[in-house]
């Protein structure tokens, strides 16, 4: 056993991994700088950094020159730095902690014996990393840990633990990832905190300056204008200005030689190919010059390309000779840029008309290999557009034109399919590029003759009856899309249904590994559901949407589900629910850095519409504007009646009515009428009627409104007392079933329209007892318009002494009441009972967005006493969520 986890008795410092290996020392050995490295100060200092953020990324391509600038920067500290260089995707938490543990025993970092170590190479006990994060958390001074290469890490478990210690450490970690790609932490927090370091590509890049002091390292003198040039060429990539330094060094005048590549790269061309391609056997140029067509390469492809056997020992020993074939770990290489782009040149010049028989070679091995984006891209430089749109549609990969992850990527690949492409898989994914573009004639003409072609279809003997039931899934999802953006809820059912059977004739293979394509077609469902207003159905399509896996390939239809989630909630009056749900939906994007404008924005409109409920206006603007730059293709029906929705409310508050009307109709037309959108265009033309002092007019327009829109229902109430018909407003009401269902911004209104109806009829106390009522309702909600829209009756009401208090801030921003105090003069109302010491710690880490299992690590108790404080914290403040709980801790002064 190579050391215990839980009680820390081991009797010395490991010598062995988990698995009982030897540590391999060289992990944890700073890397050297070689002769001619250049030492930048600019990125020495924004290192430092480093010291003062708890995390610190340096993000940039291979051979950037990011391990050497880190390793420089580490071997200039006046304290010690762990040094870990991370090994293979594939090792597990264990081992991962256990190499940890011992690169900070290496660099003389003490640790406790109680701290532990991991038994199990592939789990590691939460506890010991507790115990890792509070040692390090009382420490004077911050550890430094630099991660090098950890793009190599793929487990989100191991970001998770790492996360949690860093958290926790507080102040006495400071963590440094050396990598590729960014780590799956939630970069977003420490970038929005202000605890980010960040160093990338961009700023790795050599400047020409710079680039002029690395060939006088090489012994090589050019102007700053002239490395200007070679800057140019190379991208100020590290690498590159090396390869051609080296390359000058060869040269008897290498000046004049590195002069002369400014304008022309044929002299480095002709280096490369006579030092490097020319002195390989003829069997080992060819296979250079093949593979070159390659990003990536691993033997058996390479044989694919060369009709030969023997790429594996070639390319193994162009390796180890240095020959400018980088090796990538699991048997496959690349090629040195710079050396590929001369060799993808010569290609054409000795091999004429190779090329695209090169890249259709490639795509048939790496389709049958299962890598589908090197597949389209090699059949598309191969010019062979059935069989590309066919490898994205047999693979049932069509939904990835509409996730935001790799939608700009196959659209622009997929742009350059021409007109002579006729095949059903050809028109499947013009039509989905159109859709996802917005150009919806041209998408469903698309679509209209795919589903003519496959309608007739029939698998032939022994032909693929996968690819066949492949490609109508496909064309059942952009059906659903189609009904969605037309507002065609039968359609979208119909597609849903074909869909279900058709799943049945696919491989769940396959839809394991499209999870994004169940989730897109659910999202369309539930949004064509929604606008027929059959909330309750869209609810349970949209809500199996949002509980679904598949990580950032379905991050794009949790958030569109959230969205329209939250518009229900909002239609129904739940103005809290509405907004928890609009937040959560942007955070699903955030969270996989996908582009804002990839979705439709709808949470942000609903977001402006609750910020309008709460009197909220400039907030409510600013949604709006960000939501226009929301995806134009998704700009269906349900999104424009909620954005016409909210700006016609936003401009009916600041008392302009007229343009209220004009917005208030949704721009997209639809195949079927919407209840909801139709009764509350109907409901904002009737409140501008009304402000504008015309009731019979407003009570006019809902008339035809169902009772089971209950909002509109209430508005017709509100009209007829305004037309002098109290009786008729309160029978209105008195039909209604506002039932659990209903939220506080329709059972607010209702019980005003009640209480003016009362004072019109001299009724005091009925009046004071239902504005008292509808104030309790709304507090919780923050609701505020509905008192502002009241009109002035309601005034003196709110100055009586019962309901001043509980009236203060309601009117907020016009003037309180005569008489009553300003809200800044009223005293925060008192908790029910003082909060406990251990109360107070709780519910500061819940003002910290911590979860409650990182609350109970945090103070060293279980998740079922912090639990039972929280039941407490909620009773004593009156609140039933985190969210409200924090708010009204605030408002109290208690954080």
């Amino acid at each position: 056993m190579a050391g215990l986890e839980e009680n820390g008795s081991e009797p010395t410092t490991p010598r062995a991994d988990p698995q009982g290996d030897p540590f391999l020392r060289t992990r944890f050995a700073v890397p050297t700088r070689p002769g001619t490295f250049l030492r930048r100060e600019r990125l020495v200092r924004h290192l430092d950094h480093a010291l003062r953020t708890p995390l610190t990324m340096v993000n940039g391509a291979a051979g950037a020159g990011k391990t050497l600038l880190v390793a420089d920067w580490a071997a200039g500290q006046d304290r010690s730095v762990a040094w870990l260089t991370t090994d293979a995707a594939d090792q597990g938490c264990g081992t991962f902690w256990a190499y940890l543990l011992q690169a900070l025993r290496a660099s003389d970092v003490p640790l406790p014996a109680e701290v532990g170590f991991p038994a199990d190479a592939n789990r590691v006990d939460h506890t010991l990393l507790a115990r890792l994060a509070a040692d390090l958390s009382v420490r004077d001074r911050p550890v430094v840990v630099v991660l090098d290469e950890y793009d190599r890490v793929t487990d989100p478990e191991i970001a998770d633990q790492l996360e949690f210690v860093l958290h926790h450490a507080g102040r006495g970690m400071r963590l440094i990832f050396v990598t590729r790609t960014e780590p799956l932490l939630p970069l977003h927090r420490y970038r929005a905190a202000g605890d980010m370091t960040e160093i990338r590509d961009a700023e790795l890049a050599f400047t020409p300056e710079e680039a002029a002091e690395l060939l006088e390292l090489h012994g090589l003198r050019l102007s700053v204008h002239a490395a200007r040039g070679l800057v140019e060429r190379t991208r100020g990539w590290a690498a590159g200005l090396r390869l051609c330094a080296l390359a000058a060094q060869e040269r008897p005048d290498p000046e004049t030689y590195l002069k002369e590549f400014e304008a022309d790269r044929s002299t480095v061309a002709d280096f490369l190919l006579a030092e490097v391609l020319k002195r390989q056997p003829p069997e080992t140029q060819d296979l250079l010059l093949r593979v070159s067509v390659l990003e990536r390469f691993c033997p058996e492809l390479a044989n694919a390309l060369t009709d030969r056997t023997d790429a594996e020992a070639i390319l193994a020993g162009l390796h180890r000779e240095n020959a400018f074939v980088e090796h990538l770990g699991h048997a496959w290489y690349r090629l040195h840029p710079l050396f590929g782009e001369i060799l993808r040149a010569h290609l054409r010049v000795r091999l004429p008309g190779l090329e695209p028989e090169l890249h259709r070679r490639a795509a048939l091995w790496l389709r049958r290999s299962g890598s589908l984006a090197e597949t389209l891209g090699h059949g598309a430089a191969a010019g062979d557009w059935e069989f590309t749109a066919g490898a994205l549609v047999d693979d049932l990969a069509i939904g990835q034109l509409f996730t935001g992850l790799r939608s700009d990527d196959l659209a622009e690949l997929f742009s350059r399919m021409g007109p002579d492409a006729t095949s059903p898989a050809t028109e499947l994914v013009r039509a989905a590029r159109d859709l996802s573009r917005g150009d919806l004639d041209r998408g469903l003409t698309h679509l209209r003759h795919v589903g003519q072609s496959l309608a007739g279809e029939r698998t032939p003997t022994g032909g693929d009856s996968e690819g066949l039931a492949a490609a109508r899934l496909s064309c059942a999802l952009l059906e659903a899309l189609a009904a969605r953006l037309t507002g065609a809820p039968g359609r979208a059912e119909a597609a849903a249904e074909a869909a279900g059977k058709l799943q049945a004739e696919v491989s769940p293979r396959l839809l394991d590994r499209h999870p994004e394509l169940t989730a897109l077609l659910l999202t369309h469902l539930g949004s064509a559901r929604l606008w027929a207003g059959r909330f309750e159905d869209a609810r349970a399509a949209l809500t199996t949407v949002t509980g679904c896996s598949g990580g950032a390939s379905t991050a794009l239809p949790r958030e569109e589900s959230l969205g329209h989630l939250a518009l229900i909630d909002y239609l129904n009056g739940w103005l809290g629910r509405a907004e928890r749900k609009a937040l959560a939906a942007m955070g699903e994007t955030e969270r996989f850095s996908l582009p804002r404008a990839s979705g439709s924005g709808i949470g942000l409109l609903v977001l402006a519409a609750v910020a309008v409920d709460r009197n909220e206006l400039g907030e409510a603007q600013a949604l709006l504007d960000v939501a226009a730059d929301a995806h134009r293709a998704m700009r269906d029906p349900v999104r424009e009646a909620g954005r016409a929705i909210a700006t016609a409310r936003l401009l009916l508050a600041r008392g302009n009515p007229r343009a209220a009307i004009e917005a208030a109709e949704p721009a997209v037309a639809a195949d079927v009428v919407s209840p909801w959108a139709e009764g509350h265009t109907a409901l904002v033309a009737s409140a501008a009627h009304l402000a504008e002092g015309r009731p019979e007019a407003a009570a006019e327009l809902l008339q035809a409104v169902p009772d089971d829109q209950l909002a509109c229902a209430v508005g017709a109430a509100r009209a007829q007392l305004a037309a002098g018909r109290p009786g008729a407003a309160i029978d209105l009401l008195d039909r209604l079933h506002l039932t659990g269902r209903t939220g506080p911004a329709v059972t607010v209104r209702a019980s005003l329209v009640r209480a003016q109806a009362a004072d019109a009829a001299g009724d005091s106390a009925t009046a004071r007892r239902l504005v008292a009522q509808a104030l309790q309702e709304a507090r919780r909600e923050r609701l505020r318009r509905p008192f502002l829209e009241a009109g002035p009756w309601i005034r003196p009401l709110l100055g009586t002494a019962p309901l001043r208090g509980p009236a203060a801030g309601r009117l907020a921003p016009g003037p309180p009441p005569h008489g009553a105090p300003r809200p800044e003069d009223q005293p925060p109302a008192p908790v029910v009972e003082e909060l406990s010491g251990r109360e107070r710690e709780v519910l500061q880490r819940l003002a910290e967005l911590m979860s409650t299992e990182e609350i109970a690590a945090d103070l060293y108790v279980s998740v079922n006493t912090v639990k039972t404080h929280l039941k407490s914290v909620y009773r004593k403040l009156a609140v039933n969520r985190r969210h409200d709980a924090v708010r009204r801790a605030r408002e109290l002064r208690l954080l």
